[in-house]
């Protein structure tokens, strides 16, 4: 008896509806295995990633399904491109010479927890391994751990498998996917066509946002330097630093994040240069989440840089009004003895030198 092979019964499931989800070769009698209380489909919303437009969904959030043959899973996926996709993908490479093998429009793979109660983050199933097209996908490296047994954790971000991919219409894109299965804790996969975004792109939608109105900052001030009647201590007086944490230069664009308590800001762009090279979004001040979707121009701080040039300190009162700290000057003086001759005193006479 003749049986088809893996190739012909590839290009036989090619012919499948996609809503038939994902296909499952990890055993070979599936139909004695017990169905899965998973959706295929659950309904799990990742978090958007601020350097990427999502352009359109390739395989929507699908489940990754434990078989009960073991704890090493193995699960395939297959989805498409249109015409225009493919095109799109395409012309979206950079061709200059000596530039990188890099695509603006990408083919983005993401994985996350099967978790639907709220918004979720890119995090990796344990011991993963993915192949897209028979070939081996590159995967963040996992960060050491010094915990004995404790299997070293992949940091969660976007994969990008565009140069992994088929970019036809007509011929479609394998992922297969291997994990170990965690009690208790599933995970699901997602394929998305974005948009790769630069700083520059972000800062201008940033300031298209507007700034915050001075008064709101003004209020803030006021707040902080209210008296407490139940305090012996009574603050007078804010100094602010309109150096940025981060860069070390003087503000440019005052930005901080509107959930933020402090007054201290960071420059706009160096913050998000920082993040579009390793993605944190974390205030360089109080170390708390600072998303883009947070983040706020200081109108305020706005005003004071351009009315005290080359000041890097002010002091805020309690009004909400403030003023400028200059440096003190220290002058050194120095005397070094100069010999002069003098035919009628015959003494030594000292120059003062100014530094």
């Amino acid at each position: 008896m003749n049986y088809p092979t893996r190739g012909q019964v590839m290009l036989a499931l090619d012919l499948l509806p996609e809503s038939l989800g994902p296909i499952d070769f990890s055993s070979k009698h599936n139909h004695t295995s017990p169905v899965s209380s998973l959706p295929v489909h659950p309904d799990v919303r990742l978090k958007r990633l601020p350097f990427y437009d999502i352009l359109g969904e390739l395989l929507k959030p699908t489940s990754l399904v434990p078989k009960p043959t073991g704890r090493f899973q193995e699960t395939f996926f297959i989805f498409h491109l249109t015409p225009q996709q493919a095109q799109d993908i395409a012309m979206s490479r950079d061709f200059r010479p000596g530039a990188k093998c890099e695509y603006t429009t990408q083919v983005q793979l993401r994985f996350c927890l099967l978790e639907t109660s709220c918004e979720q983050d890119d995090n990796f199933p344990p011991s993963i391994c993915v192949r897209v097209n028979g070939k081996l996908a590159t995967l963040p490296n996992p960060i050491p751990t010094t915990k004995p047994g404790v299997e070293p954790k992949r940091p969660g971000r976007p994969v990008d498998i565009t140069a992994l991919c088929r970019l036809s219409p007509t011929v479609p894109n394998h992922v297969d996917v291997s994990w170990a299965s965690e009690f208790g804790r599933g995970y699901c996969v997602a394929v998305y066509l974005v948009k790769k975004l630069t700083s520059d792109i972000l800062l201008q939608r940033l300031k298209q946002f507007g700034n915050r109105h001075p008064d709101h900052s003004r209020a803030l001030i006021k707040e902080k330097l209210q008296h407490d009647p139940d305090s012996e201590i009574a603050t007078t007086s804010l100094r602010v630093s309109l150096m940025c944490p981060l860069g070390k230069m003087r503000l440019q664009i005052p930005c901080r994040c509107s959930t933020c308590t402090h007054l201290q800001c960071f420059d706009a762009f160096t913050f998000l240069m920082m993040n579009e090279k390793k993605p944190t979004w974390i205030c360089p001040v109080c170390d708390k989440s600072a998303a883009f979707d947070k983040l706020i121009i200081d109108g305020l701080f706005v005003e004071i840089l351009q009315q005290s040039a080359g000041c890097t300190e002010i002091q805020f009162s309690e009004d909400g009004s403030w003023s400028p700290l200059r440096a003190v000057k220290e002058t050194l003086v120095i005397s070094s003895p100069v010999i002069k001759s003098s035919s009628i005193s015959g003494k030594w006479h000292c120059n003062d030198f100014i530094l």
